[in-house]
């Protein structure tokens, strides 16, 4: 005789019959495009071809859903990360932040803008935390351009007047900015043009003014 912890433990040795990472990149798109409180189960059900006990089980709730979906975000994003923070200049970073995300803001192949922006503009009161789980996903990714920046000053990069961390909060509020007016359909050259108004103001340091006095001196 089976007995329910047994099946329980059938249940559970059950292997999924569907590739994670397109069922993810499916739920993905029905976040970004109504956020987490507009992304209904009965539209995520039909997105990603699953019926909700497959969902539940695969990854308990709409919540840890939405978790799986970030953690999947995330990796989509790694190539940009990485590009980022292994730039040889501040500026070179700078550049390649705002100029290398406008890429994948307008890409055709996926909502434009930006996931961790769109998901978390709307959440009602039974989902608060929503917006501090985005929220504390950035704060990671502005404190390491915090210290890539910091690194840069130490090597003369940077002017020792400059404040690493106003610049790392400075970067993230014009890729704000960028990814707000990608959703709202501005075209690559608006948003190429504004992120060069955005950076005319960012800070020279030694070894750019360097490079400029030498240029000037020619």
């Amino acid at each position: 005789m089976i007995t329910k912890i047994d099946l329980g433990k059938i249940a559970m040795a059950r292997p999924r019959v569907f590739d994670e990472d397109v069922v993810l990149d499916r739920a993905m798109d029905v976040f970004w495009k109504h956020g987490y409180e507009g992304a209904s189960m009965a539209e995520l059900t039909k997105a990603m071809g699953l019926n909700s006990p497959s969902i539940y089980g695969a990854f308990g709730c709409k919540r840890g859903l939405f978790e799986a979906v970030l953690n999947r975000y995330r990796e989509r994003r790694a190539t940009h990360k990485d590009s980022v923070l292994n730039a040889k200049s501040a500026r070179q970073m700078a550049e390649r932040m705002l100029f290398g995300a406008i890429e994948w803001l307008v890409a055709p192949d996926e909502p434009r803008g930006c996931l961790l922006i769109q998901s978390a503009l709307s959440a009602g009161a039974g989902n608060g935390d929503v917006p501090l789980t985005v929220w504390a996903q950035r704060s990671v990714t502005r404190e390491l351009l915090t210290k890539r920046l910091e690194r840069a000053q130490a090597s003369g990069d940077l002017p020792l007047s400059a404040d690493p961390a106003a610049l790392a909060r400075y970067l993230q509020m014009a890729f704000n900015g960028l990814a707000v007016q990608a959703a709202e359909g501005m075209s690559e050259a608006e948003l190429r043009a504004s992120a060069e108004l955005a950076l005319l103001g960012w800070p020279a340091g030694g070894n750019a003014a360097a490079e400029s006095k030498e240029i000037g001196s020619k």
